[in-house]
């Protein structure tokens, strides 16, 4: 049974730290709502460097109409993100009482709380900000099951588990596993259903 669009235009972020594959995660996910028949389009914001700047990608889905490539200031619906912090950042700019936020909890610490120069906020206060900026914040020890499934590069695939798996995501899970059989064969597209199966039912529980 298909899920349908509960909103016209569905605003999903997907963020995190360069090099954590959040540009795949999105391709992907485009990739399966265009094939479902959605007008969806993709825009892209990147921090100061490459690797380890911020990454932010904005998906529009709509079934009528292209709309702009960038959500509008507190409009998400749903946030994905791979970092804690950068949750809250984007959290801070695009979330609203009806956003829905989805996180993995391991952080991936900037040079400044590296070196001593910066504090790294607890989990516990991220979360109760999180909490006032939105309806509901899931996190999930998206990196541990990924590097229990065998593979700490897949927590993108991970999270696009439980991201699909949420009721207002007009995907399947078969939609999704079309689309990786496209990008990946062999022991590359074993491993990424296998975790995505763990995302997705993580949440499917």
């Amino acid at each position: 049974m298909g899920k349908e669009l509960v909103k016209d235009p569905l605003n999903i972020i997907i963020c995190g730290v360069g090099g954590q594959g959040n540009i795949l995660a999105t391709e992907l996910l485009a990739s399966a709502l265009v094939e479902k028949g959605y007008f969806t389009t993709v825009g892209e914001t990147y921090g100061a460097s490459q690797r380890g700047g911020s990454v932010m990608s904005h998906v529009r889905i709509s079934a009528a109409n292209e709309y702009g490539v960038l959500i509008p200031l507190g409009q998400a619906d749903i946030i994905v993100s791979f970092e804690p912090t950068d949750t809250l950042r984007v959290a801070r700019d695009y979330a609203n009482k009806s956003t829905l936020i989805l996180t993995d909890s391991r952080p991936n610490y900037p040079l400044g709380v590296l070196i001593g120069e910066a504090v790294y906020p607890s989990m516990e206060a991220i979360e109760t900000e999180l909490k006032k900026l939105s309806r509901e914040v899931m996190i999930i020890e998206a990196t541990r099951m990924a590097v229990e499934a065998g593979n700490s590069q897949a927590t993108n695939i991970l999270l696009m588990g439980s991201l699909t798996a949420l009721p207002q995501v007009p995907l399947t899970a078969e939609d999704y596993d079309k689309v990786m059989e496209q990008r990946f064969k062999g022991e590359a597209l074993e491993l990424n259903r296998k975790v995505f199966k763990i995302g997705y039912e993580h949440i499917n529980r």
